[in-house]
């Protein structure tokens, strides 16, 4: 990761979110009492992108920084159409669509069960190149369901984006580019820590404890009696 001294613009966006969103109070660090999630993994640390939607400021902000991520990254001249999914890569994916002037989409988990029985809202039609927007990606399976329900529409779809990427389980990218998908995002759990420490957002111990979770975090889990 680069120094303060060698600063790439892709690591200063990482920290001016990191900061945004310790700013609005979306993450914790809770080593000493860890959030224990329903796949049954035991964390230290918990993030809420969603929680941006209500601050104006800050959202435009955390977009700007996407569009630029995704202009460098991919190239709008490249996408057709803009697919959040259901539910919190919604607005995200609307607001990136507004901005660019581009259709919009958004996909379900799962085929909702009656009327048109669809998975994907929004006139698929022509759609052509889909880009996918979720909030944040952790192993990056839910970003696979959502790519194959475009797919099968007749979509064309490479590319993700998300505002957070956990970026400490092993295989993630490896995992979508199998799948024929690059991951584009603006922050991660390490922009996340040098925020905090940089600041003094949380006592040196809870960043402690949150760095030993992030260099292996099935340990981590195993030893705090989660899964691992």
């Amino acid at each position: 990761m680069p120094s303060a001294s060698q600063s790439s613009p892709a690591h200063d966006i990482g920290r001016e979110t990191a900061r945004i969103l310790l700013d609005i109070e979306a993450v914790n660090f809770r080593p000493q009492e860890p959030y224990t999630f329903t796949s049954g993994w035991v964390s230290p640390v918990y993030i809420d992108c969603r929680k941006l939607i209500s601050y104006p400021k800050e959202r435009r902000r955390v977009i700007e920084m996407a569009l630029a991520i995704l202009e460098a990254g991919i190239g709008f001249d490249t996408i057709d159409a803009v697919a959040g999914g259901e539910t919190a890569g919604i607005p995200y994916a609307a607001w990136i669509a507004e901005a660019r002037a581009l259709p919009m989409l958004y996909v379900r988990k799962k085929a909702k069960g009656f009327g048109r029985n669809a998975q994907i809202e929004g006139d698929i039609g022509n759609a052509g190149r889909v880009l996918l927007v979720e909030d944040l990606a952790t192993d990056g399976a839910s970003k696979i369901n959502f790519v194959n329900a475009l797919r099968t529409a007749g979509a064309r779809v490479s590319d993700v984006f998300v505002v957070f990427f956990y970026d400490i389980f092993k295989g993630t990218t490896e995992t979508l580019n199998e799948a024929g998908v690059r991951l584009h995002h603006l922050a991660t759990w390490r922009d996340v820590v040098e925020e905090a420490e940089r600041g003094k957002r949380f006592s040196a111990d809870a960043i402690a404890g949150v760095r030993r979770y992030l260099d292996d975090p099935a340990a981590w889990s195993a030893a705090h009696g989660g899964e691992g």
